[in-house]
């Protein structure tokens, strides 16, 4: 599900889970276990086409509240360990990195993308973001937030690379490569200053996570929010 392998002192955390790695409740699981399991500077990626293209909604729709209610608790965690991983951890985005799959990305310290398309399209398709999601998405945009949240778009490496949702955009021939270059250039500050550092920077959003009550499960568990994904679902082609 997580292929994790070493290249030069940094370690590579492949998601790896179907066509589009999208977000399942054994997915997220798997992203808390693995970055609890490893020290030192990450390089986080997706196998395939896509980063990941964010929720698996097939889920959402046909697994029940309970399934619901769990999953959203480990997204928030999965989420909360990528934020807080305390080395460097950098995003190579080989692919699609939609609604989840973006949040994930903007979670990193840094991001390169060779590919695809990056946002947040939780509005459009009509679910909620978890807090923590939004104090990430609010860290790493800073004043264009609000506006990419609230108009719910995809957009292209350029435009991205405008909004600030990624930093470089680089050949997928040399995604990895430069990917692991960044982490290892991160990594040259002492290990304990970085993550004393990063805790710092990071915690205005945490602070916000943990003083606001979580809305999200509501959205997510009502009925006419799963009539907006069966549509939507219908829409991309599901029978």
């Amino acid at each position: 599900m997580i292929n994790t392998h070493q290249m030069r002192d940094v370690t590579i955390l492949e998601m790896d889970h179907g066509a589009v790695n999208a977000l399942d409740l054994e997915l997220v699981e798997a992203i808390v276990s693995t970055l609890g399991g490893v020290e030192g500077p990450v390089v986080l990626t997706g196998r395939g086409r896509a980063f990941s293209a964010g929720v698996d909604l097939n889920r959402i729709v046909d697994d029940g509240d309970e399934y619901i209610e769990k999953f959203l608790h480990a997204l928030s965690r999965a989420f909360h360990s990528v934020f807080t991983y305390p080395a460097p951890i950098v995003a190579a985005i080989n692919g699609h990195a939609i609604a989840g799959g973006c949040v994930i990305a903007l979670g990193c310290d840094l991001r390169l993308m060779s590919a695809g398309t990056i946002g947040l399209t939780e509005l459009p398709v009509g679910v909620a973001f978890p807090r923590i999601a939004l104090e990430i998405v609010r860290f790493a945009l800073g004043p264009l937030a609000a506006k990419t949240v609230l108009q719910g778009e995809a957009v292209g490496r350029q435009e991205a690379l405008r909004l600030g949702m990624v930093d470089e955009i680089v050949d997928a021939s040399e995604l990895l490569e430069h990917a692991i270059e960044t982490a290892l250039k991160l990594a040259r500050t002492p290990a304990t200053l970085y993550a004393r550092t990063k805790q710092d920077l990071h915690a205005p959003a945490l602070n916000a996570v943990a003083n606001e009550p979580e809305g999200a499960l509501q959205v997510w568990t009502a009925p006419e929010t799963k009539e907006r994904l069966k549509e939507f679902l219908t829409t991309l082609g599901r029978d």
